[in-house]
This record gives structure tokens, C-alpha cells and sequence, in this order.
């Protein structure tokens, strides 16, 4: 842990920030001492993220002064925070794909030799550097065919290469596996043990506590304490947050009925990445689908929701034969909450309204022309059920991550499905807002509704689900239901390390 002694490398002092009438950050004062690991944490809409940008510089302050090592500085720009030592990598990286990891690396700061980019340097001073960082990566690579935490350690490197002393990383474990985690905090570690500032934005209370030396909790844009890691558990931490006890995690099962029908049914899949499955959901179960990643399961999804191509031997929900488009399968009453809501969910620059309507457009279509007055009602109404309360014409940019998700489970609701697939329907989103989608999720099954739920997190699956289905390199591998369903068993399957159950 870091030393109380140690000099105060960054200085935060009263700042303030509005985003139009959105008060995100309000008198917030912070010292980050130097060769720390310090934590913000928050739920969703606290002023974590946008605390971390204003430090590397994506955002100026609206009011307020950061010092650096006891001088005042004043950021318009990352490039300018660079210029002082000050990185940020951030959860969706900014690489060019196109381009090598040495391009990458040194971009506009490239080794020269009269007038030409020296590439033999280029090369060299990538390898040291990656070699230094403990990094096993190739200076020649393509970084578009690289993983995301490759991706982010080339992000890692870049800020290296231009001599940072602070680092900002906001959410850098959001999209990774467990293993790739594990690598990302030895990264963190090594980083504090050489001298460098981490500043760690997560919503992982685990991942906070492990890293951390000092944690400071934010709140509505306030800073509610700053105390030692040491001195914090998950259940202090939460209740900072939320400004109350947390109370369960998850909320109690309701059981199907026994001989409840099969709301889907699907035999025999093959598709990319699917080799022959075969499973089925009744109305009101939750079936986890459970493995690790590339096992198969969001490829299982869009498969059967009409999203990739498939060819199977029976898929179905209720007696209605799936086609195989998204639109065919929301007419036969299935709906899909996809793995990310800003690559394939929402339309993110468009309001609220749009974006809960658009699959079910067709319901408030008159002569050609959208009801735009039946349209507000109805997506009103989706929105109260799953207590979101934004305004109708505000962007889906404005909101936080946990209400944009909340906005998909809207939408699915207002298409009134018989079949939920649920792919990552927590993924960044707080403690808060993760509560929420726990009841949501169980409030959709008690209504009949089957709900086919994909989670990297087994404690969620456990959580949530009436049985557990386990992928390995494309196919079923085990199937869990009461006693059964425990870590061992599913990470065992997982891995392929134990005998597989009937499936």
C-alpha cells in the first residue's frame, strides 16, 4: 500500500461541471498521491468517468483548478494533458485498426532520419517498451485483429512511450474475460511499482479493493469520502453509493409451474461458432447460458434471434417456426437485449422515444405516418415499468449506462414477447442499476415470459436462473438445475475439465 507521506502528485480542487442542466460534477476536491493506485467509484451518472476525463483532458472544467506537482494547470485538449505526463485509456479504445502496434505506439511522434520515419527505431523503441511493460506483443501487428485487452495494453504503451506519470483508466475491465482481468491488474501493479499514478475508474467493487490504495466514492456529482482501500469492503462501499444499505443482491425466484410449456425450442443449430445445439426455455424460466469467452453463446443468440445466418433441424417458439431475421423472430414473440448497446442497441445521437419504439414501429404506423401521440403513451408506459423516467426527446447519449439498458429492456417489453434473449444485460452498468435489471429480469419471467440470460458472471447466473446450460467451443456441455448449479460445476464444464451431465 501507498505510503500517507508520499507527495501529492495531482490536486483536485472545488471542480465543477454541467452538461446543459445535468449538474455531473459539483465542488469535488481530490488528492492523488504519487506511485498510487487511486480509485473513483460510483453508480452509473455520479461524475466518475467524466471526473477521469477532465483530469486527462477530454473536458474542461466549468469551475475549479487541478494542480500538478504544485502548479496549476489547465487542460483544452488530451493532447495537452499528455504534454504534462497525463494519459488516459479509456473502455472503447482509440486505435487506429488499420495501422501496426509500433504505429500505433508512436503515432505523430514517430523516430526520424532525414525527414523519414526511421522504422528499424520504430520498431525497436515498440519491442523495448512492450518488453519493459511485460507485454507480449508483436511490434508488427495489425491492431484491428488484436483483442480488447491487447488493444488496451498497445492504449497502455502509447501513453508509455510518451513519458505519462499519470494514467487514467476509466472501465478497463468491462470487456474482458476473467483471465485477460487477471493480466490487466499484474499491468496496474506494475505500473504503481515503477512510479507510475493510476487513476482506476471501475464499477467493479472487487476489482477496486484488490488495486486500490485510496478509493473516493462520488454520488451525484459529489464527493461523498475518500478513505484508504484497506480500510473499505464492498458492503461500505455500496452503501456510499447508494447512500442507504445495499439489501439483496437478487431478488427471490419464482419457480415456473410444473408443466409449464416450452415457449422455445431449438434443435440441432449450427451456425458460426455454433456447433449443433439444442436447448429449451418454458414461459417464466430463466436459463442461464453459462461458459467462457468464445465458447459460443452470443453466437447462439443471434442465431436463433435471426441476426447471423443458421441452419437447424427445429427452431421454434411455441409452435410458430422462427424465420430467420430479427424482425420475423419479434413477430414470433421473441425479443433480444444484444451484447452492446452502443455497437448493435441504440441509435445514441436519437431521442429516448425513438429508440424504445423502433423495433415496434409498425404497431403506430397510420396511413404511412407514425401516431407520434400513441407512441409517447406507449413508450411512457414501457418506460414506467422498468422505472426509467428520462424525458421522451432527450438524446439516449444523455443518460447513463444504466438507464440507456434500461431503454432496452423497454423496447423489448413494448414488443410484448414470449421469449427474452438476454446477452450481458448488466454489462457496465453500477451496483445500483445492476439491482434494478435483477428485478426486471425476474418480474419478466413471473409474467410467463421465458428468458434465455448470457452472463460472463457466474455469481449472475447463479443469481438469477431456474437452470444453467453450459457452452464449450460451440456446443452444450452440461446442463445444471438445483443442487447442481455451483461455481464448481459450471466452471469445471466451462473448461471442460469434468464429465459432461445430461444435457
Amino acid at each position: 500500500m501507498v505510503a500517507l507521506t508520499q507527495d501529492v502528485h495531482l490536486d483536485i480542487r472545488g471542480l465543477g461541471k454541467s452538461f446543459g442542466a445535468t449538474r455531473a460534477l459539483d465542488d469535488v476536491s481530490v488528492e492523488v498521491r504519487s506511485g498510487s493506485v487511486h480509485s473513483f467509484v460510483g453508480e452509473n451518472g455520479a461524475g466518475k468517468s467524466t471526473l477521469g476525463k477532465i483530469v486527462a483532458g477530454v473536458f474542461p472544467p466549468d469551475q475549479g483548478q487541478l494542480v500538478l506537482r504544485g502548479t496549476p494547470v489547465s487542460f483544452h485538449s488530451p493532447r495537452a494533458a499528455l504534454e504534462r505526463g497525463i494519459a488516459l485509456v479509456a473502455q472503447e479504445v482509440a486505435l487506429v485498426p488499420q495501422l501496426t502496434v509500433a504505429q500505433n505506439v508512436f503515432l505523430g511522434v514517430e523516430p526520424q532520419r532525414g525527414g523519414f520515419i526511421d522504422r528499424g527505431r520504430l520498431l525497436e523503441q515498440t519491442e523495448r517498451l512492450a518488453q519493459d511493460a511485460g507485454f507480449d506483443l508483436r511490434p508488427n501487428a495489425l491492431v484491428g485483429r488484436l483483442s480488447i485487452a491487447e488493444q488496451q495494453q498497445v492504449e497502455i504503451l502509447r501513453a508509455l512511450g510518451r513519458d505519462a506519470e499519470l494514467i487514467v483508466l476509466d472501465e478497463p475491465s468491462a470487456a474482458l474475460s476473467a483471465k485477460e482481468v487477471e493480466h490487466l491488474h499484474e499491468i496496474v501493479r506494475g505500473l504503481a511499482r515503477r512510479g507510475h499514478t493510476v487513476i482506476l475508474v471501475s464499477h467493479f467493487l472487487n476489482e477496486v479493493l484488490e488495486l486500490a490504495d485510496t478509493v473516493t466514492v462520488l454520488r451525484d456529482g459529489k464527493v461523498v469520502q475518500t478513505n484508504p482501500a484497506a480500510s473499505e469492503t464492498e458492503a461500505s462501499l455500496i452503501a456510499a453509493m447508494l447512500g442507504r444499505a445495499a439489501g439483496r443482491a437478487y431478488p427471490d425466484k419464482r419457480p415456473p409451474a410444473p408443466g409449464t410449456a416450452v415457449v422455445l425450442s431449438v434443435s440441432d443449430v449450427h451456425a458460426p461458432g455454433v456447433a449443433g445445439v439444442s436447448l429449451e426455455v418454458r414461459a417464466g424460466e430463466i436459463v442461464g447460458l453459462a461458459g467462457l469467452v468464445g465458447a459460443g453463446r452470443t453466437e447462439l443468440a443471434r442465431a436463433i434471434y435471426g441476426a447471423a445466418p443458421a441452419t437447424s433441424a427445429g427452431m421454434a417458439a411455441g409452435v410458430t417456426t422462427l424465420p430467420g431475421s430479427p424482425s420475423g423472430s419479434l413477430r414470433a414473440g421473441v425479443a433480444m437485449i444484444p451484447e452492446s448497446r452502443k455497437d448493435d442497441g441504440l441509435l445514441l445521437q436519437r431521442p429516448v422515444r425513438e429508440n424504445v419504439s423502433l423495433t415496434t414501429l409498425p404497431i403506430f404506423d397510420r396511413l404511412g405516418f407514425v401516431r407520434r401521440g400513441m407512441e409517447a403513451e406507449e413508450v411512457g408506459s414501457a418506460l414506467t415499468k422498468v422505472s426509467g423516467t428520462p424525458r421522451l426527446e432527450a438524446p439516449a447519449s444523455a443518460l447513463s449506462g444504466g438507464n440507456q439498458q434500461k431503454l432496452m429492456f423497454a423496447r423489448a417489453l413494448l414488443a410484448k414477447p414470449n421469449v427474452l434473449i438476454a446477452d450481458e444485460p448488466t454489462r457496465g452498468v453500477d451496483v445500483g442499476a445492476k439491482r434494478d435489471l435483477y428485478r426486471l429480469l425476474v418480474e419478466i419471467a413471473a409474467q410467463g415470459v421465458g428468458v434465455l440470460l448470457i452472463s460472463n458472471e457466474i455469481e449472475e447466473i447463479l443469481g438469477l436462473s431456474h437452470r444453467v446450460v453450459v457452452m464449450r467451443l460451440g456446443s452444450v456441455t452440461a446442463e445444471f438445475e438445483g443442487a447442481e448449479m455451483t461455481e464448481e460445476n459450471i466452471l469445471a464444464a466451462a473448461f471442460g475439465t469434468a464429465p459432461a451431465a445430461a444435457a
